[in-house]
């Protein structure tokens, strides 16, 4: 292990090595290169230590992790940590793969001023060639602790990384600002946290206080684990409110840019409690004793929807209270996220527990992980009356269109795409269509338990459906958080206790579709009662659900048109995309008038019986061109609309449960 770290540092470092394999031949015979300042190896100050692998032993001690949080206007956040250490060799990590991004997304490049000192002296540390996210450390003889500070260094805007920091708030990830020992379980590290607030603050998480005096909360102990899955949300303006109707241990903590913005009204709060309710009678038991979403209605904090065991992270628009239901997606954000606290926290694929938060994670069942919380997390949002079924309906309708109409399933499987994460992390393209990517383990998968729940359903005559599977799988142990891994066969093995079948063949049928005669998974629907159309107008609902409508031209000349006229998302193999036009095109004039989206939508309308080209003239940079298209489908937006003489499973499915 030394030995390799050693060459390949070297190799990493030495200009010869790149040099000479420049100028081999075909017969591996390496051409002599003349020494140069390129090509001379250069000394190393320090042999570079191997990373301990984690052990199961306990880290001995406990870490004092001190965290001002005070500088709001520069947003930098002040970290001090004091570590018990003995004499020797000792290597710090930052956490690199982070919880529920599937990912090695640490933001390293923004920690800077890391300076450690023992005994009131300065000790170097040593960064690590290969693995930057690693610090070596010799501690002197005679020194039992260390202090480690540095400082994070959150983001002005959201061009990179997301803002964390305002004025009025702070969204707290423990991860992005703390260093802890390798050789060691992150369940085995124990840290004892404090952070300071600015004047007057209140905050919410899911740690246990022990006392918050004078802007100071400081936290019981816990295991590096428990702390990184535990986020703070804290502001000038907080609002704590209690939404479990069996008890107080469900919460709503809510930050706000302004203190009108934290205020839901008893009805809204009513739809949390209904929440709470039916995961409780969808899983059957609660994989936690407390649980804190953390909610923040927001136009400044970066965005954000992230889960944990015992709380999530949400942000929502800053009029999410007073402008109730007009963004569907936000309205669904905290059940899908409520709902990983069963899938995803206590109950996870099991290629993604590793020992600590260094260790690279796979993401081979992400299509359970997240797909299924997708749809549990819609169908929750339905039951607990937080959206109409109606809306839900109109919702599944964009869904089932975009899979219907996404070329890149000619080459890449569902499958596949769980690994789009680690290829780069939700990293954007100009052709999305093709290259497919993150959110289709989410909303394709979606459309595949919907597959699963409706076959259930109808094979034994509606006496069981995919709530069976919900509540044997991720249920049980009522309060236990204690994590638990499953596999491929193991999902397939509680689909058949529900309902005997082929599961196995069913599921890799659909994961591992790919080619020409690949279809979308759209069959769930049609056995709850539904078929995919496409309509050339919406009512006012849909116009409300499907709220880009008037700039959404993908189903006809296969784009869509920004705020600015910028021509966006064009799909691979559409119109637009046949015509030449790739990304970057700004849409000037629609038939020699100067153009906006109502009349590309007419201009589209006019041309349904062939009679009026739609002519365009776009400008990128400085080059203008103009295209005509004879396109004359006219407008299409999607619908699913109901097969007459069939059952409405899907009514059934967004019902409330009663028990």
């Amino acid at each position: 292990m030394m030995k390799t770290r050693l060459v390949l540092a070297t190799l990493l470092l030495c200009g010869t090595a790149t040099g000479a394999l420049a100028q081999s031949n075909w017969s591996g015979t390496m051409a002599p290169v003349a020494p140069t300042p390129q090509n001379t190896p250069l000394a190393l100050p320090h042999a570079i230590p191997a990373i301990p692998a984690p052990t199961e032993a306990a880290y001995p001690g406990v870490i004092r992790y001190e965290v001002d949080a005070t500088d709001v206007e520069r947003k930098i956040v002040r970290v001090r940590q004091t570590v018990p250490v003995k004499a020797g060799k000792l290597t710090l990590l930052y956490p690199k793969f982070l919880p529920g991004n599937h990912a090695a997304t640490g933001p390293i490049q923004l920690i800077s001023g890391v300076n450690v000192t023992g005994a009131g002296q300065r000790i170097e540390w040593l960064r690590d060639t290969i693995d930057p996210y690693a610090f070596h450390v010799d501690v002197p003889a005679g020194v039992s602790e260390i202090v480690v500070e540095f400082q994070w260094l959150t983001q002005p805007d959201n061009s990179t990384w997301r803002v964390v920091m305002t004025p009025e708030m702070l969204n707290l990830q423990w991860e992005k600002a703390l260093l802890y020992p390798a050789g060691y379980h992150s369940t085995g590290i124990t840290f004892q946290p404090s952070i300071k607030l600015p004047a007057g603050w209140n905050y919410g998480v899911a740690l246990d206080t022990d006392s918050f005096e004078d802007g100071v909360a400081s936290f019981k102990p816990v295991d590096l684990y428990t702390l990184i899955d535990s986020p703070l949300f804290g502001g000038a303006h907080f609002n704590r409110i209690d939404i479990d109707p069996d008890g107080s241990d469900v919460h709503l903590n809510i930050v706000g840019d302004k203190a009108d913005q934290i205020k839901p009204t008893p009805t809204q709060i009513g739809y949390y409690e209904n929440l709470v309710t039916q995961a409780d009678r969808l899983f059957g038991a609660r994989p936690y004793d407390r649980y804190e979403f953390l909610v923040a209605t927001t136009k400044k904090l970066g965005g954000i929807g992230l889960e944990h065991h015992r709380s999530s992270e949400n942000s929502v628009p800053d009029d999410f209270f007073t402008k109730w239901g007009d963004d569907l997606g936000a309205v669904g954000l905290l059940p899908h996220e409520y709902v990983h606290a069963w899938n995803g926290k206590r109950q996870r694929p099991a290629d993604e527990l590793t020992a600590n938060h260094n260790i690279p994670t796979q993401n081979t069942l992400m299509w359970v992980y997240e797909g299924q919380t997708e749809y549990w997390g819609d169908v929750l949002t339905g039951r607990s009356e937080l959206a109409s079924k109606n809306d839900l309906v109109i919702s599944w309708a964009e869904v089932a269109a975009f899979y219907d109409n996404q070329p890149g399933r000619e080459w890449r499987p569902l499958q596949d795409t769980t690994n789009h994460n680690l290829l780069g992390y939700r990293t954007s393209n100009p052709y999305a269509s093709w290259m497919r990517g993150t959110g289709d383990y989410y909303r394709e998968a979606l459309l595949i338990w919907l597959d699963a729940d409706t076959l259930i359903r109808e094979a034994t005559r509606e006496r069981k459906s995919l709530d069976d599977f919900a509540k044997t799988f991720f249920g049980g142990d009522n309060g236990s958080s204690a994590p638990r891994g499953y596999t491929f066969d193991e999902v397939v093995a509680a689909l058949n206790a529900v309902h005997p079948y082929d599961w196995a063949s069913f599921l890799r049928a659909r994961l591992d579709a790919a080619g020409p005669e690949a279809k979308a998974p759209l069959d769930g629907l049609a056995r709850a009662g539904y078929r995919l159309t496409y309509v050339d107008s919406l009512t006012a609902e849909e116009k409300r659900i499907q709220s880009g409508w008037a700039r959404d031209f993908q189903y006809s000349l296969g784009f869509t048109l920004s705020s600015t006229n910028r021509i966006n998302s064009i799909r691979w193999g559409g119109a637009a995309f046949e015509a030449n036009i790739g990304p970057g095109w700004e849409l000037v004039a629609i038939n020699d008038v100067a153009a906006d989206s109502e009349k590309l939508r007419d201009a589209v309308t006019a041309n349904k019986d062939g009679s009026a080209p739609i002519k365009l003239l776009l400008k990128r940079g400085e080059q203008y061109r103009t295209v005509q298209f004879d396109y004359t489908g006219g407008l299409r937006y999607p619908r699913l609309e109901r097969i007459e003489g069939t059952r409405d499973r899907l009514a059934d499915i967004f019902s409330p449960r009663r028990r």
